[in-house]
């Protein structure tokens, strides 16, 4: 298994079954409350993964598969005016948008490792997962808008949000525990969240040789 699916793990039959079943032409979709409550779990770790990555790491520099060049040029040929800073959710799920997105989507059965598996897809990219904000969504779908958001820079918000928090506190906590202590102790977790988040994150920045 390569990096970019680390956060990936072993699915039951009846998970299969939901894959196949989201890979039936568009008009067989529906919203079947009991494909999604089937992926609910899974969705959601998939999800605060993703998440602490994009608030950890400059979303410009994520590279979520092998093939982000290729997804992110199919999508604004298809999708050029398609608004993803704020999404409409009749945009990805009445009938006529499953009949555009369907094409789009099968072209990358087999580059995309798990391309129809239920994903939960941010409406308002500058908010968390939050019901209200949140839709269900095949994975190459989650990819193609994340990326192009990546790319065009509206996910730096919350980047930048969380940066600018964990500044914070971590000064607040360096003038408590006064300056010698804060000094060393502040170099050692630097060191050492670096280093455990880059395990974690099972992405490649764009830019950098892949081994």
């Amino acid at each position: 298994m390569d990096s970019t699916s680390r956060m990936e793990e072993p699915v039951s039959a009846e998970v299969v079954s939901v894959a196949q079943a989201l890979s039936l032409p568009a008009e067989s979709f529906g919203n079947d409350p009991d494909i999604e409550m089937a992926w609910a779990m899974r969705a959601m770790q998939h999800a605060e993964f993703y998440y602490k990555l994009i608030s950890s790491v400059d979303p410009r520099f994520l590279k979520l598969t092998k093939v982000n060049d290729q997804i992110y040029s199919e999508f604004r040929e298809h999708f050029e005016k398609l608004k993803i800073d704020v999404l409409d959710p009749e945009e990805l799920k009445s009938e006529l948008a499953k009949e555009k997105w369907r094409p789009f989507c099968l072209k990358f059965d087999g580059s995309v490792e798990d391309f129809n598996y239920g994903t939960l897809l941010r409406l308002d990219c500058s908010q968390g997962y939050t019901e209200e904000n949140t839709s269900f969504a095949p994975r190459i779908q989650f990819y193609a808008i994340e990326i192009a958001q990546n790319r065009e820079g509206y996910n730096k918000a919350i980047y930048i949000s969380v940066q600018d928090k964990g500044g914070a506190k971590g000064a607040n906590e360096g003038e408590a525990g006064g300056k010698n202590g804060a000094d060393s102790g502040e170099e050692e977790k630097v060191e050492k969240g670096a280093d455990s988040r880059g395990e974690e994150e099972g992405v490649t920045r764009e830019g950098e040789k892949e081994n």
